[in-house]
């Protein structure tokens, strides 16, 4: 800064007034107050991130989400929940480094207040000694301004009495203005040498309100500066938890690009298929019909190993291996 703006605009015409010092005082004890809040609203924010990133963090790992997928959708998905944890972590860090910030503002205000107590207490002690000292001043100058009083009627009463024929009472009223004479002139040396004091005690005052002034003026820039700065990395760092949780997401987008509907349904065919053959038609089946002892309907035909085929066909040639011949004699009827 090229100029101080404080020691040139909190000053009172009345000498026994603080109201310029105070309202100082007041500013730079809303500026802390302001710190103290932002501090909190820190511890805050890093609870809500922190709760927010465990709850995150037992969903990924305890709620189940597409178990039984397969194939290229599965490890879509397994990218998915290992992303979904990325992020919870990333968001317990951040929980981390905000209580980090927090115990940073919490730092610079107590450094500031100490700085600002060492101030305080040389401007309560000028403060107090100008107080006194106006106050033996005006008891001076009213100790004083009663003297002169006094004189005044001491002489009034030497000027009635001029006429008075008793020597001893006008040796009294003589004595008597002798003594507020002196009187007057010791309470005037008396009533100077207060007034020098104050006058000396003021400037000391006014140097000291000056500094004040000056430091007080620092300390609120540097307040100001570190209070913006604070804010800055703090959007600064959830600008930076969005962007790594877009990375990681990103990587959930590129899993799913590799997902290959067509590759899924050939896998589950290929892991689950029953086979290419579907059921045979239900057909009619007449209860007085040779064919009662046929297969029930919707079951498979194949061999029945428990019992025997059906008699074969006699033929005319005697050399056919189904007849039975004993002595070139046929069994069967011809």
């Amino acid at each position: 800064m090229t100029r101080s703006l404080f020691k040139g605009n909190f000053w009172s015409a009345d000498i026994l007034s603080t109201v310029g010092y105070d309202s100082i005082i007041q500013h730079l004890n809303n500026g802390r107050k302001n710190c103290k809040e932002f501090e909190e609203f820190l511890k805050e924010r890093a609870a809500v991130e922190e709760r927010y990133g465990k709850d995150l963090l037992s969903l990924s790992r305890k709620k189940p989400c597409g178990q039984s997928e397969t194939n290229t959708l599965k490890r879509a998905l397994e990218v998915f929940k290992q992303q979904v944890d990325n992020v919870a972590q990333c968001h317990i860090q951040l929980a981390q480094n905000l209580r980090e910030e927090a115990r940073k503002m919490e730092e610079f205000r107590e450094k500031q207040k100490l700085q600002r107590k060492k101030t305080e207490l040389v401007m309560d002690a000028v403060h107090k000694q100008k107080s006194l000292q106006f106050k033996k001043t005006m008891d001076a100058k009213k100790n004083y301004e009663q003297k002169c009083r006094d004189k005044d009627e001491a002489e009034q009463a030497v000027s009635r009495s001029a006429n008075l024929v008793n020597p001893k009472q006008q040796e009294k009223l003589f004595v008597k203005l002798a003594t507020s004479k002196t009187a007057v002139e010791d309470s005037d040396k008396a009533y100077m040498l207060h007034v020098s004091t104050l006058d000396k005690v003021r400037e000391e005052w006014q140097s000291e309100h000056i500094k004040a002034c000056e430091a007080f003026e620092a300390q609120e820039c540097e307040r100001i500066n570190f209070f913006r700065n604070a804010l800055w990395l703090h959007v600064n760092q959830l600008s930076q938890q969005c962007v790594t949780s877009d990375e990681m997401y990103e990587q959930v987008r590129k899993s799913l690009e590799m997902c290959s509907i067509q590759k899924d349904i050939e896998y589950f065919v290929n892991q689950r298929k029953t086979g290419q053959i579907p059921p045979a038609p239900i057909m009619y089946e007449n209860f007085y019909s040779p064919q009662k002892n046929a297969v029930p309907p919707g079951k498979a035909t194949g061999p029945n190993l428990a019992r025997r085929g059906p008699l074969p066909i006699p033929k005319t040639s005697p050399d056919d291996p189904d007849y039975s011949l004993v002595d070139d004699y046929s069994l069967l009827y011809q």
